[in-house]
């Protein structure tokens, strides 16, 4: 079987790969379980150094990298390199912090000595979609990797040069062999991998009902996951907000990767004091965002990842439209090549809608009027999602207060777009899935936190 990758732009075929056969699977596994005894007693420093390394290859590489996810999935091209940049990031944020994080912690009891260990857990699974093909990856594997684990990939099938080529970083980095290798296999080979007893633990970005799927099957041989699953982030806009900045904003949130953003802002819900100046402000901004070539500086929209998931999200609109919403702008299939599908907007969004019950994954916004505050909180958490959240105020105090006790999610932001940083713990709540990536509790999620106790 081949893995084909197509550019979203163009609808042309780039190249194929073969898929990884499964003695070429079993090997891999082995050559990881391998590298795992080996690895996991190499000193933080000897690590910290080939991940230091890895850094500087995304950097020196940064255009290359940028341009690769500009043809395999239609990120804009000055979009990419800011995702490669993170990347790097997050391997020198993990390099220069990695042996505090994990230092043995003391307990005083009545032993002699007792404290608290982590230890690695050893070959992870980690199962990645397609929408950021480098940052989901690495953000994953700077901690796991610094923690002593070895990590396997299983990328998105539409992305396989970019899964490819992470590979060939980690080992022109100095990585030795097998602490980090890619698969070429499809979903349906995603149970077989879990199954095997070579792999202890799972680590997955993606739908719903691919974190329902993997947790199932993960749970049947009790092996630990960490699910980040769909989001429709709720930005919540108060009477008194700074209307321009706040619309400034939420439209480049909406907009982030095309609209292709797990915590993207996607639900808008406003009370009815600003409806009317928020929707003028909101729809004029949306128009002047340029929709095209990924490859082009000033585009920053591409096309969706691929002509399916375009075809699904108008479906989402034009279902939402028959249900009561009103389309302010777009929500039309541009004539031509590509799987484009242009900034829209709706609103007079209610329950029941796609627009207000389910994940629009793409650049369509869903304006939710309400009558006031109290409202705007009950209707920001009447969600089965619970990823991120945003709320618009200037009282500080009070934003504040929202964020942090009345918002049902994991990451809540006050006068700001939601977004992912190395030194913050991110993961999302209900069906966003659980645990957490990043910072200190990131880099524990794939460890065994052990009592050591000595009488």
């Amino acid at each position: 079987m081949l893995l084909e990758a197509i550019n979203p732009a163009t609808g042309e075929t780039i190249r194929t790969y073969p898929e990884t056969t499964p003695a070429e699977v079993q090997a891999r596994l082995h050559a990881a379980n391998q590298a795992f005894s080996e690895w996991r007693r190499t000193d933080f420093a000897d690590r910290a150094d080939v991940m230091h390394q890895a850094a500087r290859i995304l950097r020196d590489r940064n255009n290359e990298f940028a341009a690769l996810m500009a043809l395999e999935m239609g990120k804009p091209i000055a979009e990419g390199r800011a995702e490669v940049e993170k990347c790097a990031w997050v391997c020198d944020y993990y390099g220069e912090n990695a042996a505090a994080f994990l230092q043995p912690e003391t307990i005083p009891t009545d032993a002699s000595h007792s404290f608290v260990t982590y230890q690695p857990l050893g070959t992870v699974l980690a199962v990645m979609p397609w929408n950021f093909p480098f940052w989901q990856l690495f953000r994953f594997a700077a901690p796991a990797l610094m923690a002593g684990n070895v990590g396997l990939l299983k990328h998105a099938s539409n992305v396989p040069g970019c899964a490819l080529v992470i590979e060939d970083i980690f080992r022109q980095a100095g990585f030795p062999d097998g602490v980090f290798s890619t698969l070429l296999v499809g979903s349906p080979r995603v149970p077989e991998l879990i199954d095997d007893p070579l792999i202890k633990a799972v680590t997955l970005t993606g739908s719903v009902l691919a974190g329902q799927a993997v947790a199932a099957r993960a749970g049947a041989v009790i092996k630990k996951t960490v699910l980040e699953l769909g989001g429709s982030d709720p930005y919540v806009i108060l009477e008194d907000a700074d209307l321009e900045s706040a619309v400034h904003t939420c439209v480049t949130s909406r907009l982030i990767n095309s609209g292709q953003s797990c915590i993207a802002a996607k639900r808008f819900v406003v009370v009815d004091a600003l409806r009317s100046q928020f929707e003028e402000l909101f729809v004029a901004q949306m128009q002047t965002r340029k929709m095209g070539d990924p490859l082009e500086e000033d585009t920053v929209v591409g096309p969706q990842a691929r002509h399916d998931l375009r075809d699904e999200l108008h479906q989402q609109v034009q279902a939402s439209l028959d249900q009561g919403a009103r389309c302010l702008l777009g929500g039309q299939i541009p004539d031509g090549p590509g799987a484009y599908y242009p900034p829209t907007v709706l609103t007079d969004v209610k329950k029941g809608l796609p627009a207000y019950d389910e994940e629009l994954f793409g650049p369509v916004a869903a304006i939710i009027p309400v009558p006031d505050e109290d409202e705007a909180i009950r209707v920001a958490n009447d969600s089965n999602f619970g990823l991120g959240a945003a709320v618009f105020t200037a009282n500080i105090e009070k934003g504040t207060r929202i964020a942090a006790h009345e918002l049902e999610a994991g990451c809540c932001f006050v006068n700001a777009f939601v977004k992912s940083d190395p030194r913050l713990p991110f993961g999302g709540v209900k069906e966003s899935g659980y645990g957490r990536e990043l910072s200190h509790h990131g880099i524990r999620e794939f460890v065994n936190i052990k009592t050591v106790y000595v009488a």
